[in-house]
């Protein structure tokens, strides 16, 4: 990541994700200035207009790509649902996350891991995952597939092969269909000077959308990338979420507009 460097420990302790947020600490005094991070301007075309952020403040929030949303065997695709459109954004996604490792934009996954218990889900989120009462529960196994539904630790919440990011990036367990509400996210954000959210993931009308609304209540600058996000939703759900994202919430971008600025910023900096 590009990080500024830590003092030595004759200049104090630094308590905090880097010298941008955090305090230096030593016996006798507390630097509580916060160095300001170097500007690095990325200009993208956007709409309704064209932009400009600071990519040492951007990183690149990833929503849900996980096995029971985008994976044969998953707990969508038990019900009949094509999962087809959710699989869409893994080549996209895949050039964006390479890009902003190599950049030193912090890549973010938030995923669902329910409790097995469900002891933090209310009757409200059960009825939504469950409508008619006859279907599998969230954390309970599906019969003849590799899902729990998206219990945390099972196959059904694992991040789809081909992006896995393994033990690498920043990674956050989310139980609500916003990665805001009830969740560390925001926290992490700010310990990493985040200011501008590029956004995508599955599904786009519902945790992708949700998760975008509250980071911008939240005061965050939100960029929806629209090839990085998708829904096994009518295709009306699509149209409904671009229209109000440009009209209300932010931006709509593209890969192919983020990745060549991405590439000019060169390699980060150890």
């Amino acid at each position: 990541m590009n990080k500024p460097a830590t003092p030595a420990p004759s200049q104090g302790v630094l308590m905090g994700q880097d010298a941008s947020q955090g305090w230096i600490v030593s016996p006798d005094h507390v630097d509580m200035t916060r160095p300001a991070r170097p500007l690095r301007p990325l200009r993208l075309e956007a709409e309704p207009q064209s932009v400009t952020i600071d990519a040492a403040k951007t990183a690149l929030l990833i929503v849900d790509m996980q096995n029971d949303f985008c994976t044969e065997g998953g707990w969508l695709h038990s019900r009949g649902i094509d999962i087809s459109p959710n699989r869409k954004p893994i080549e996209p996604l895949g050039a964006m996350i390479v890009a902003c490792r190599k950049a030193g934009v912090p890549v973010v996954w938030v995923n669902w891991g329910v409790r097995k218990d469900l002891l933090n889900i209310a009757p409200s989120l059960r009825h939504a995952h469950n409508p008619f009462g006859h279907e599998t529960n969230l954390a309970q196994p599906v019969p003849g597939t590799r899902s729990e539904v998206i219990a945390r630790g099972s196959w059904g919440a694992e991040v789809v092969d081909e992006i896995h990011p393994g033990d690498g990036d920043y990674q956050i367990i989310k139980h609500r269909f916003s990665a805001f509400w009830d969740c560390e996210t925001d926290a992490v954000l700010r310990n990493l000077g985040v200011k501008t959210l590029l956004i995508g993931g599955v599904n786009m009308d519902q945790c992708v959308m949700t998760t975008l609304e509250d980071a911008s209540f939240l005061g965050y600058d939100t960029i929806l990338v629209e090839d990085c996000t998708a829904t096994t939703s009518p295709q009306f759900c699509v149209e409904a979420v671009l229209y109000n994202v440009k009209l209300l919430f932010g931006f709509v971008t593209r890969s192919g507009d983020v990745l060549p600025g991405l590439g000019a910023l060169g390699s980060a900096t150890a």
